[in-house]
């Protein structure tokens, strides 16, 4: 089977450098492949590869930047993650959801929790305690997510392919 297609909400560059530096910490240097990211699918399939190149680039010229927040750390069970609130990423998601319903995959349909994972595959302890010590430190944060990125998965790492900045006018 060919590698499915990965879509995430690119994160600004001050938001990025400091959820790396967390990453770097946190999790485990053998598993950690990937950057800082906030996923929004996880797995498009290989055909709709020509769709995903003509649709998201209309999208991203009808919405402007959505806003987002830094609330505080998820659970992730035997991780852990900064957790966001995004009601115009996740309107943006929708909207895209809409479009590819049908196509999507069991955990793309699920409802979404916008996140950012600093920590994972850990014991459900050291994932605790990582809670309690960087819990007291998270302050909450306002930004814009400026672009839509799209990633081929390599089975683990992923190929960056493709950039789309936002540049509408719309709030969804």
């Amino acid at each position: 089977m060919a590698n499915p297609f990965i879509l995430t909400a690119k994160l600004p560059p001050e938001i990025q450098s400091w959820a790396e530096a967390l990453r770097r910490e946190h999790f485990p240097p053998e598993r950690n492949h990937l950057h800082a990211h906030v996923t929004m699918f996880h797995s498009f399939a290989p055909s709709l590869l020509e769709e995903l190149k003509d649709f998201v680039p209309q999208v991203v010229r009808q919405y402007a930047p959505p806003q987002a927040e830094i609330t505080g750390l998820m659970d992730l069970g035997k991780g852990t993650a900064i957790r966001l609130e995004s009601p115009q990423l996740l309107a943006i998601r929708g909207f895209i959801a809409e479009h590819f319903h049908g196509a999507l995959t069991d955990q793309d349909l699920h409802e979404p929790r916008p996140h950012i994972t600093i920590q994972n595959k850990v014991t459900k302890e050291e994932a605790r305690s990582l809670q309690a010590e960087l819990g007291p430190q998270i302050e909450r944060r306002r930004f814009a997510f400026p672009a839509l990125e799209l990633h081929l998965y390599q089975g683990g790492p992923w190929e960056f392919l493709k950039r789309f900045t936002f540049r509408g006018k719309e709030r969804p």
